[in-house]
C-alpha cells in the first residue's frame, strides 16, 4: 500500500483498502442506512429528483461511532489513522449517510440552472464548512472539522456516483484562505466574508489539479483533508444499486480556525 501520510500530505487524500475490522462496520451500517431510505420522517433528505439522498448527520451514532445493539464501534486502519491526525482521542460526530441513486443527477427543485450545470460538469465540488449563509448567499467559515472519513457500505464502480477529490487542491485553497483571513483577528475569521478568495482557489484547482476518482469496495475507506476540493460525479453506469457512503467529519480542533486552517 502506499505511504498514506505522504499521500495525505501531498495529495489531499489517503485511501485504504478493506480490512475486516471497516468491513465488519459497514457490514452493520447497510441494513441501518437502507431503513433510513424508507423512513418518511428522513423524506427531506432527498435531493436532486430523487436521485441524492445527503443524509446529513441522521446516524444515531455515539462519540466511538457506534450504535448500541446494532453497529460496534469504528476501527479499523483508516480510523486509525484518522485518530492519528489529532491531537487527542476522536469524538465522531453523528455520520452522514449519502447515497446516490442511478440516474443522478436530475435536476431538483432545489437547483438553479448555474448549481445544475455545475453538478453536472465539476461533481458538485466543494470545501466543505464554507457555507452560504451570509446575505445574498455569500460565504463564511461555518465548520472547522479536522478531516473527512467516508466509508462506502457497499461495492460501486467508477461511473456510479463515484467520489471525485482534486489532487492537491488543499494547499491552493489553504493559501487562498490564509491570504483572505490574515489581516482580521482570528477570533473574526468566522464573520469573514471569503467568497472571492474561494471562488479564485476553486477555479485554480480545476485549472491546476488532477481529479482523482474513487469508488473503493466496502470495508475499504479514504481519509480526506479538511481543506480539499471534492465532490460527486455524475451516474454513467447502467442502472444498479445505489452507492452508499457513511462520512464523518469530527470537529478535533475545539472550533480553532487557526489550527482548522494550519490542518
Amino acid at each position: 500500500m502506499p505511504d498514506p501520510a505522504r499521500a495525505y500530505r501531498e495529495d489531499g487524500i489517503a485511501v485504504f483498502p478493506a480490512d475486516p475490522a471497516l468491513d465488519g462496520w459497514a457490514r452493520a451500517c447497510a441494513p441501518v442506512a437502507g431503513a433510513m431510505l424508507r423512513d418518511p420522517a428522513l423524506a427531506g433528505q432527498y435531493r436532486c429528483d430523487g436521485t441524492w439522498f445527503a443524509g446529513v448527520n441522521v446516524l444515531p451514532n455515539d462519540a466511538d461511532g457506534a450504535v448500541p445493539g446494532r453497529i460496534p464501534p469504528l476501527s479499523g486502519v483508516a480510523v486509525d489513522f484518522a485518530a492519528g491526525l489529532c491531537d487527542g482521542p476522536v469524538c465522531w460526530d453523528r455520520g452522514q449517510v449519502s447515497v446516490v441513486f442511478p440516474g443522478y443527477p436530475r435536476h431538483g427543485a432545489e437547483d438553479t440552472p448555474a448549481s445544475y450545470r455545475y453538478r453536472l460538469t465539476r461533481c458538485a465540488a466543494h470545501v466543505d464548512g464554507l457555507e452560504r449563509i451570509m446575505p445574498e448567499r455569500r460565504r463564511r467559515l461555518s465548520e472547522t472539522h479536522g478531516f473527512l472519513l467516508g466509508i462506502p457500505l457497499g461495492d460501486a464502480g467508477e461511473g456510479e456516483g463515484a467520489f471525485v477529490v482534486w489532487r492537491g487542491s488543499h494547499e491552493i485553497v489553504r493559501a487562498a484562505l490564509s491570504a483572505a483571513l490574515a489581516p482580521h483577528d482570528p477570533a473574526r475569521w468566522r464573520e469573514i466574508d471569503i467568497t472571492d478568495a474561494y471562488v479564485a482557489a476553486r477555479r485554480e484547482c480545476f485549472a491546476t489539479c488532477t481529479p482523482i476518482r474513487l469508488a473503493p469496495g466496502r470495508g475499504a475507506a479514504y481519509v480526506v483533508h479538511p481543506l480539499a476540493l471534492h465532490g460527486v460525479a455524475p451516474w454513467t453506469a447502467p442502472d444498479g444499486p445505489p452507492r452508499a457512503v457513511a462520512y464523518f467529519r469530527p470537529d478535533t480542533v475545539g472550533g480553532d480556525p487557526v489550527r482548522w486552517l494550519a490542518a
